[in-house]
């Protein structure tokens, strides 16, 4: 049995049943039996029904965003933002796939030759808590409408949005066993990844999770996408525009409660302006209201679970044994986190060297370019890094040189539909969204046809 808790109040919420390994086994020869029609369905048709979730999407967002709300406690209005965000994306692969997924003609010797993408079949996603209905659209939306049917298996905090998010796909139309919430735990993963009409899998969350996933998967010779978190840093320089980068930069930490995979994690602000730029981030940090996650007014709610917050606090006493020092905040009321600014922060204090998932920033100075480079890339992680200056050509040269999967100017890291998004090192491989996202679940087929 799995149990919400509502970890704004600490109130159970609602009992889920897991299914049996009979009752997997009937998703799973549904899910088969549903893409042999739904592969063949026109795509015309296909659109039409994505265009329709969009719908159902904005039609209910006050409804699914509650329910986001009431599970993992993010603040209301950043809960209606990232149900929008799912209507977005929904327009934009109504919009956009029937060309990413079109022929690629390749002229060669042949009378005809082209690439074409083809859809594999059955693809399990192992979702995250922190953004219940963007981690799981995102993957689902591009990998339905390139001809798969979908498996979920959602993190055991949102329940409710799980079943939510399938209820939402039986409303815009979709056939039956297109997509399927399955309410399991992480033992009985594997046997879905193993199971022969499962042909693919996508997971997002830690890299004990990612390895696992991926370990299964490649004994399989079964493809994977792998987004596995980072330690996303923002370096900010002394020719920045300082009040515009204070407020992107404290955005980039502190929205959903510091619980987000592409979160502004660690500060490298340049020597020479340090003092006065954490002297007007300390301040915008103290403005941002805490509170009731139900009140449209509050900015920083709770984490999602006890367990998360005590993770948190023990890197930030870890961090602190070691030199760093906390300049605001600090300290926890059961899954309440203050927003915290630790400065001092070292390359081998977790603040740095760990990925903080939660409403505390760890602060280094740098001086050079060079060593802010460095720095960015000392990370294990490689999910994004933000840069903030004037000098664009400061900026273009330094680009080629960070390992990052994405780098943003002057604006925190983003998932954006039109844009590629993954990472590199432990934050895993492969890439959702945009074209690159629609192509990661299909058969590249090569076709060369030749006339005697």
């Amino acid at each position: 049995m799995i149990t919400t808790i509502n970890p704004y109040t600490g109130e159970k919420i609602e009992k889920f049943k897991e299914l049996t390994k009979p009752q997997i086994n009937k998703k799973l020869k549904k899910a088969d039996k549903a893409f042999r029609k739904w592969k063949e369905e026109p795509f015309s048709r296909k659109e039409e029904l994505i265009k329709n979730l969009g719908k159902e999407l904005q039609s209910n967002k006050e409804k699914y965003a509650a329910d986001i709300t009431t599970e993992m406690g993010k603040p209301i209005s950043q809960a209606i933002a990232e149900i929008e965000k799912c209507v977005w994306l929904c327009d934009y692969y109504a919009e956009n796939a029937a060309k990413h997924l079109s022929k690629e003609k390749i002229r060669t010797e042949a009378y005809s030759s082209y690439v074409r993408y083809d859809p594999l079949g059955a693809i399990l996603a192992v979702m995250p808590w922190n953004y219940p209905f963007w981690q799981v659209f995102r993957f689902a939306v591009p990998t339905l409408i390139a001809g798969n049917v979908a498996l979920l298996k959602h993190s055991s905090l949102v329940m409710r949005c799980a079943e939510n998010i399938e209820q939402a796909f039986k409303n815009a139309g979709f056939p039956e066993g297109c997509f399927q919430n399955l309410i399991i735990g992480s033992k009985k993963v594997e046997q879905i990844i193993r199971d022969k009409r499962v042909k693919a899998v996508s997971l997002t969350g830690s890299k004990p999770a990612g390895a696992a996933v991926a370990s299964t998967a490649a004994e399989e010779i079964k493809k994977s996408v792998l987004e596995l978190g980072g330690s996303n840093a923002l370096v900010v320089f002394e020719d920045c525009n300082l009040q515009e980068t204070v407020k992107t930069c404290v955005q980039a930490r502190f929205q959903n409660t510091g619980q987000s995979c592409i979160a502004g994690k660690r500060l490298l602000i340049q020597e020479s302006i340090i003092n006065e730029f954490l002297e007007e981030f300390i301040t915008q940090v103290r403005e941002l209201k805490s509170g009731d996650p139900n009140d449209e007014d509050t900015f920083i709610g709770v984490m999602a679970s006890k367990e998360l917050a005590k993770e948190l606090e023990e890197q930030l006493k870890d961090s602190k044994e070691k030199g760093a020092k906390v300049v605001l905040g600090g300290k926890r009321r059961k899954t309440y986190f203050e927003p915290t600014v630790v400065v001092n922060v070292g390359k081998k204090m977790p603040l740095f060297k760990e990925e903080t998932f939660g409403p505390v920033i760890g602060v280094t100075a740098f001086k050079t370019d060079m060593e802010a480079i460095d720095l960015v890339n000392r990370s294990d992680f490689g999910l994004g890094v933000s840069v903030f200056t004037e000098d664009m050509e400061r900026a273009k040269a330094m680009i080629p040189q960070f390992e990052d999967g994405a780098v943003f100017i002057n604006e925190l890291v983003k998932s954006d539909p039109r844009l590629p998004f993954g990472g590199t090192k432990i934050s895993g491989y492969g890439r959702e969204l945009s074209l690159h996202g629609i192509h990661e679940f299909v058969n590249k087929k090569t076709v060369y046809i030749n006339k005697f």
